[in-house]
């Protein structure tokens, strides 16, 4: 595998100036960056010069990761070409909320279960590994996950997270193959024999206040918690900082189980109406679960991340993977503020400095906890995905 990383700012330009040696034959490059770097005339078609062979697939975020940096405002742009590894991308559209499921679906059947190999052997080899990045705006992450897996081969994992456009919660893009655009839905299917993947996805968030019952919701929709409107209890924690919702709730979001002994799930808010008295989440808030506000504590935040790290690492043998794709929710960079590249240089403490380090800050991310566990939609994670080849 032969990965080359560049980075582009509105006052630096492309840094490298110009494509490092070879990176012209790239066949994947994943491209991260904000809504105003994507929105820089000639974007796409300076990508289309720069990797003339490869596949360009990425989002908007609410900040960039290169390296232990985090950058804001900027794109960073990771070009890779894999020794025995072939590729598919495929991307939909989508129309609206209430179809995310559907689109999951539709976007899985475009990716062929199988492929011909590229490693000398012959044959066709198998689907390993699913990336997804998603609209992070117009999308219930949790039908979209169901959906996928209903479409996909069991046994292949999916990692990947919603788009983002920092805490503005105003537009957010996909890219794949073709200009960036909102309520797109992209994959990146990789295929065979010699593919090492490892993933986790923790958080580190402290709950306080009681446990209550969701009594009233509608899929990502929630009314009532223990009977009672469930946004007026949500600004009655938050206090003055309730005037600053959406935005605000990424500080405090939702701790969500169906039952005794479920690993919870984490969900944050992507939406409000005061008039409705209603909340959208990034992810279902099923009626009849258990709901509990979480609040951060910055070690376990930090901690969170490293341990998200060696559970990656060991799934692939304890060994220096060559790329690591992290995706980090938004709220936690809200939290750590300056403190926030201590997570990122957490992860590379534990997978060592040969690993190629990328990804962004997103509105949801989308990973089982371990291997062998089931996908989900996260809020408030960092979810790491390794990559190597043997």
């Amino acid at each position: 595998m032969k990965i080359w990383q560049s980075t582009w700012s509105p006052a630096a330009g492309w840094t490298p100036g110009v494509p490092e040696e070879n990176a012209h034959v790239a066949e994947l490059v994943f491209a991260f960056g904000s809504v105003g770097a994507w929105r820089a005339p000639g974007m796409l078609e300076e990508f289309q010069r720069r990797y003339p062979a490869a596949q360009v697939v990425g989002c908007s975020t609410a900040g960039e990761i290169f390296d232990t940096r985090v950058l804001d405002d900027s794109l960073v742009a990771t070009a890779v070409r894999f020794d025995r590894t072939a590729l598919r991308t495929a991307k939909v559209e989508l129309a609206e909320m209430a179809e995310s499921y559907h689109a999951g679906e539709r976007l899985a059947r475009l990716l062929p279960a199988t492929v011909p190999a590229t490693d000398g052997a012959g044959g066709e080899v198998a689907m390993t590994h699913v990336f997804v990045f998603s609209d992070g705006l117009h999308v219930n992450g949790s039908d979209l996950v169901r959906g996928l897996a209903h479409c996909l081969p069991a046994d292949v994992p999916v990692t990947g997270g919603l788009a983002g456009d920092g805490a503005r919660f105003s537009e957010t893009l996909v890219v794949c193959n073709a200009a960036p655009a909102s309520r797109l839905i992209a994959a990146v299917a990789l295929y065979g024999r010699g593919l090492r993947v490892g993933f986790a996805s923790l958080g580190g968030w402290d709950p306080f206040g009681p446990e209550r019952v969701i009594t009233k919701a509608r899929g990502n929709v929630l009314y009532e918690l223990d009977g009672h409107s469930a946004l007026g209890l949500y600004e009655k924690y938050l206090g003055e900082q309730a005037q600053d919702l959406p935005a605000s709730g990424l500080l405090f979001p939702l701790s969500l189980r169906l039952k005794a002994g479920d690993t919870p799930v984490v969900r944050t808010i992507l939406a409000i109406d005061r008039a409705a008295q209603t909340m959208t989440f990034a992810g279902d808030v099923p009626q009849g679960a258990y709901a509990r506000l979480m609040k951060a504590n910055f070690d376990r935040l930090i901690d969170g991340a490293a341990g998200a790290a060696r559970a990656s690492y060991q799934a692939v043998g304890s060994a220096t993977p060559e790329l690591a794709l992290l995706i980090s929710c938004v709220g936690r960079k809200l939290v750590l503020r300056q403190r926030v590249e201590e997570e990122v240089e957490g992860v590379r403490d534990v997978l060592g400095t040969g690993a190629v380090l990328t990804g962004f800050y997103s509105y949801g991310e989308i990973s089982p906890f371990t291997p062998g566990a089931k996908c989900e939609l996260h809020n408030q994670t960092m979810t790491i995905t390794t990559l190597s080849e043997k």
